[in-house]
């Protein structure tokens, strides 16, 4: 180490160099931000490139055409049907019964069995009216006799006329007993009012039964009525001698047919409906009355109408509509078969109004509640949809900002550091030999 000798001169070492000149701030905050950008815009593009190589591959990966069932539209008359629903009854049907109080004597009917009119069923007790019978007879036989007698003395002028009438009245009087006892006879035996079918039998032998006293059942299944009502709206339409079509739950898939015998001509008040009775052949006699029927009349035909199957029909809030298949000529001249969607007016033109005006009311918000079309907009914003913002690339690019901006910080103080003031290297003075130094450490 040289050291100075001479006064006020102060010296260095020979082998200590110069510092070096620190490097300055703004060629650091540059660099960084030459590195910031170049790491930025590399994420950039490398996001939109994958959006573009995703929007390729979609817009070449075009699915198959799907397969669809086609029908042709045909201009057809569609039946005119008014339907209703009724319930059957016989036009023959009666709960037999007796006319007089008396004791079963005899029961000449089998239950189940087709009897026909007049044919005898239950016997009640008529001794009394048996006996009175044959006093009246007696009675008839004497009057008879002594009218006889008394009309030969009247024509030999032997008797007055006046016994010849008292005669008569007495004759009479016996005739009148004897029809009024054969009357109360005939009530004691009852009898089928007409040719049917008997049901279970309700009485037994010694059972005393009172006037009115249901014994058996019996119904003519031969004809049955058709009861059924309608509105009044439809009641115009209505005639006789019109065709009704019946179901029925027992026979499913058979259609029996009869005609409109009766129209109500008043219509209820209560429930503004019209009743309507049609006449039902039942050769078969599979028909019963009691069963519930479906009812359907046909009315007069309408204009010829376009028909298609009813599951072409695409039934919404804002209309029904069908896709009706079109051909559709490419640019390179080929041609190909499109579906359009086209609204159409179905069924009655007046009910199928009143639902178009509430599809157009209800339309906007029909559109944005259907679940299919909400699920295909949450879809493009959730999924990765082509130029839309990755989260996962966002938060990456703000990770690596804060991470390059905490390490320029730290360069930067290290810049700081570098330039502070040192303790330069001890010099000694010739004159009180003190060490000192260049400048304060």
């Amino acid at each position: 180490m040289n050291i100075v000798t001479e006064h006020k001169i102060s010296g260095e070492p020979i082998d200590n160099k110069a510092p070096k000149r620190p490097v300055r701030p703004v060629l650091w905050f540059i660099i960084v931000g030459t590195l910031l950008a170049v790491l930025v815009g590399g994420l950039v593009w490398f996001n939109y490139f994958r959006g573009q190589m995703i929007k390729q591959f979609f817009a070449n990966n075009k699915p198959p055409p799907t397969a669809v069932s086609a029908a042709e539209a045909k201009s057809e008359v569609v039946p005119n049907l008014l339907t209703a629903v009724g319930g059957l009854v016989a036009v023959h049907q009666v709960d037999v019964s007796a006319d007089v109080n008396g004791r079963v004597t005899e029961i000449k009917f089998a239950p189940g069995t087709r009897v026909e009119a007049g044919t005898p069923l239950v016997q009640l007790f008529d001794a009394p009216e048996q006996g009175d019978l044959a006093n009246y007879k007696a009675q008839a036989t004497v009057a008879q006799l002594s009218l006889d007698r008394a009309k030969q003395l009247a024509a030999r002028q032997f008797g007055p006329q006046a016994t010849v009438d008292t005669a008569q009245a007495a004759y009479d009087q016996a005739q009148a007993g004897i029809a009024k006892t054969e009357a109360l006879i005939s009530q004691k035996l009852v009898r089928a009012p007409f040719s049917g079918d008997l049901g279970v039998r309700k009485v037994e032998v010694g059972q005393y039964l009172t006037a009115g006293t249901a014994i058996v059942s019996l119904t003519d299944l031969s004809e049955l009525w058709a009861n059924f009502t309608v509105t009044e709206k439809d009641s115009g339409s209505l005639k006789v001698g019109q065709t009704v079509k019946l179901k029925v739950d027992a026979y499913p898939g058979r259609i029996f047919e009869g005609k409109i015998t009766t129209i109500e001509p008043q219509i209820s008040t209560d429930t503004r409906n019209i009743r309507v009775q049609a006449t039902i052949a039942n050769p078969e006699k599979i028909l019963k009355p009691g069963m519930f029927v479906t009812t359907t009349v046909v009315l007069p035909d309408k204009p010829a109408v376009i028909t298609v199957p009813e599951t072409a029909v695409d039934y919404t809030l804002y209309g029904d509509s069908v896709f009706v298949i079109t051909e559709k000529k490419e640019a390179d001249g080929k041609t190909s078969l499109s579906a359009v969607r086209t609204f159409v007016q179905t069924g009655n033109p007046g009910r199928r109004s009143r639902r178009n005006h509430q599809g157009r009311e209800g339309g906007r918000q029909g559109r944005r509640r259907r679940p299919a079309q909400a699920a295909i907009g949450r879809g493009g914003v959730d999924f990765d949809r082509p130029g839309s913002a990755d989260p996962g690339a966002a938060a990456a690019l703000l990770t690596l900002c804060i991470q390059v901006i905490r390490l320029g910080r730290i360069t930067f103080l290290e810049i700081q550091k570098s330039r502070s003031p040192r303790c330069a290297s001890p010099t000694f003075s010739s004159s009180d030999r003190s060490c000192r130094s260049s400048s304060a450490c």
